[in-house]
């Protein structure tokens, strides 16, 4: 299969699915530590009524820890179930920890991986690059697809550094990541500074720095890989601004924080993705 950036299709969705060479796009809805036996069942319940799924567009939900088994129960077949993170063994004497390989035996076969609000660490030292890589290598061995985060902070976007964070967070998956790894990834871009603080990117800044992005994979993994890896965008995207977003070229989807929990909302950004 030959993939280029060039024919990404434009235009409202009709439920085509991608045709061969088009990357399909890929809706993420992260609910973070949000929601209660009630409410959760309620957003499912909303979820599975919100109408068809696009067919070049792919969904995959992160519940919570303790919401997984009801997500996985009572999500329709069409929206995949996602963990938030995991830990970077296999099994083991690791209190409080989850592992790929139990997520993978209870169905789940999608995790987050760096996000800022992990890499950040709550205060404390937080994750570094070379440990969300060691977690993504666990994940990929016990057979799970990974959502990679990466992206830059405020003051590193005003002083033009975004793309050198990127790179650097990017490095050590380049030197470790195989091609068929690489296949079960995607790389979803998230400026720190746009993460739940109603600041966005504009289409055009957001496309600027994927298409930087991908052109560094190019150049340091493979062009194959570089046109075929999916590369979301997050960072408080929502139905009002995900038309805009996801008409640009190299924007192959959405990681979406605030908007997955309204379900209206949340199907505005699935339905945004241009048909084939």
């Amino acid at each position: 299969m030959t993939f280029t950036t060039e024919n990404r299709p434009k235009g409202t969705s009709s439920g085509e699915p991608a045709k061969d060479g088009q990357r399909k796009y890929l809706i993420g809805g992260n609910w973070k530590a949000n929601g209660t036996l009630e409410s959760v069942t309620q957003l499912i319940n909303d979820l599975n009524a919100a109408g068809p799924i696009p067919a070049n567009c792919e969904v995959v939900v992160a519940a919570p820890y303790l919401h997984i088994p009801l997500a996985l129960m009572g999500l329709r077949d069409d929206i995949a179930v996602s963990s938030q993170n995991c830990n970077l063994y296999c099994k083991g004497a690791y209190t409080g920890e989850v592992c790929a390989s139990q997520l993978i035996d209870m169905g789940v076969n999608w995790v987050i991986l760096g996000h800022s609000e992990r890499r950040d660490g709550f205060g404390m030292q937080g994750e570094s690059d070379d440990l969300v890589v060691q977690k993504a290598k666990m994940a990929f061995k016990c057979g799970m697809n990974v959502m990679f985060c990466i992206g830059e902070k405020k003051e590193e976007r005003e002083n033009g550094t975004t793309m050198e964070v990127c790179a650097r967070q990017l490095k050590p998956a380049a030197e470790a990541f195989t091609k068929e790894e690489w296949a079960m990834c995607s790389i979803a871009y998230e400026p720190v500074w746009a993460i739940g603080t109603g600041l966005t990117a504009t289409p055009e800044m957001a496309q600027e720095t994927h298409a930087d992005i991908r052109k560094w994979m190019a150049e340091n993994v493979g062009e194959d890989v570089a046109a075929a890896i999916r590369i979301q965008y997050g960072g408080s995207i929502k139905g009002a601004n995900a038309e805009g977003l996801l008409s640009q070229p190299d924007i192959d989807g959405g990681l979406i924080g605030g908007a997955s929990l309204k379900p209206t909302e949340f199907f505005a950004c699935i339905n945004a993705c241009p048909a084939p």
